[in-house]
């Protein structure tokens, strides 16, 4: 069950292998791709194949994962990145090249692995986003994901402060349950109106 493979319309996600460090390189060291993610943009390959060791293949050694690359079906190499935390919080993060935005590649992308991850019996997903970076919550709306709150942290190995909006999306527990461990973290919270 660990990192099952999925097909939708237009993608493969399956997992990267050491096949894709150059693939993955290119989308690490995308400057506009990472402006809005915790680490700094990859300088080298050698950085990309680190990347794949902690991020993926320590992973797929895990009973239960979902890392994935997301690779376009015409010739099944990774354009961009799609993760499930198995932490409490069940974070869905994503990342993709630059020049495939704008297509709903990433939206087709989460909806899949939020299928399968409900399938698996996950009871929530969470996602959160940088205010400045609305189009990220664009993708979490479109694959049903709620706002719940914004709170301010103090950014890793980045340091500087960034709001974040933090969404949710519940299958087995209650509709009304909110993960509040970010909330209860970071004094700086509050519920916006937009």
């Amino acid at each position: 069950m660990n990192t099952p493979t999925l097909h939708t319309r237009r993608l493969i996600l399956r997992k990267f292998n050491p096949d894709d460090i150059q693939a993955l390189f290119l989308i690490l060291k995308d400057e506009e791709a990472n402006r809005f993610l915790p680490w700094y943009p990859a300088e080298t390959v050698e950085e990309a194949k680190k990347f794949y060791q902690e991020r993926y293949a320590a992973k797929y050694n895990l009973p239960q994962a979902y890392a994935y690359a997301v690779c376009l079906k015409s010739d099944n190499v990774p354009v961009g990145y799609i993760n499930v935390d198995m932490g409490d919080s069940h974070d869905l993060g994503y990342g993709l090249r630059k020049e495939f935005w704008h297509k709903g590649i990433a939206s087709e992308a989460a909806g899949a692995v939020i299928e399968q991850v409900k399938k698996d019996g996950l009871p929530y997903i969470t996602a959160t986003h940088d205010i400045n970076n609305p189009r990220s919550g664009n993708v979490m709306e479109a694959c049903g994901m709620k706002y719940q709150y914004t709170y301010e942290e103090q950014w890793q190995p980045k340091n500087f402060p960034v709001f974040f909006r933090m969404y949710q999306l519940n299958f087995s527990t209650g509709k009304d349950f909110v993960y509040k461990k970010y909330w209860d973290m970071y004094p700086n919270h509050f519920i916006e109106n937009f």
